[in-house]
């Protein structure tokens, strides 16, 4: 009876610090507990521009997310967007000399546990229970680590 017990909690103990992969849609929450890492990434979706005006029907295949921490009871939002440009606009033909700076947007962010918060105020403080809840148009992969 005793080896039952012992396997049985070894087996549950071992499963809380198991790493966990999911992909959430629109509307659909993942949790993560005692995480190290958290990885959010926007699932490869083509971008629909069906209009002469450029709008896209499924947001130029951009995520949003809500993180919420249990560490300290804040929400912070993020925003993936792949196909976002976020260059300078130099229309000048080069009479200037400015030259276009700047990048796309970003697919993925990595949320690091950071341990020696005092007060948990940090993006960083991911300890206890961090639930992301999808709150955009298109899918995104959650993996807690």
């Amino acid at each position: 009876m005793k080896k039952i017990l012992l396997l049985t909690a070894i087996f549950i103990a071992s499963l809380s610090v198991s790493a966990f992969a999911d992909q959430i849609n629109p509307d659909q929450s993942a949790s993560c507990k005692d995480a190290n890492e958290i990885e959010i990434e926007v699932v490869k979706t083509k971008m629909e521009n069906n209009d002469k005006f450029g709008y896209t029907s499924n947001d130029r295949a951009s995520a949003n997310v809500v993180v919420w921490k249990s560490s300290n009871y804040t929400t912070i939002p993020i925003t993936l967007g792949p196909n976002d440009d976020h260059r300078s606009i130099v229309s000048d033909k080069g009479k200037t000399g400015i030259t276009p700076m700047g990048t796309m947007g970003k697919g993925k962010v990595v949320l690091t546990k950071q341990p020696f918060f005092s007060r948990g105020d940090s993006i960083g403080d991911i300890s206890g229970t961090v639930r992301i809840t999808n709150t955009g148009a298109i899918p995104v992969t959650v993996n807690c680590k």
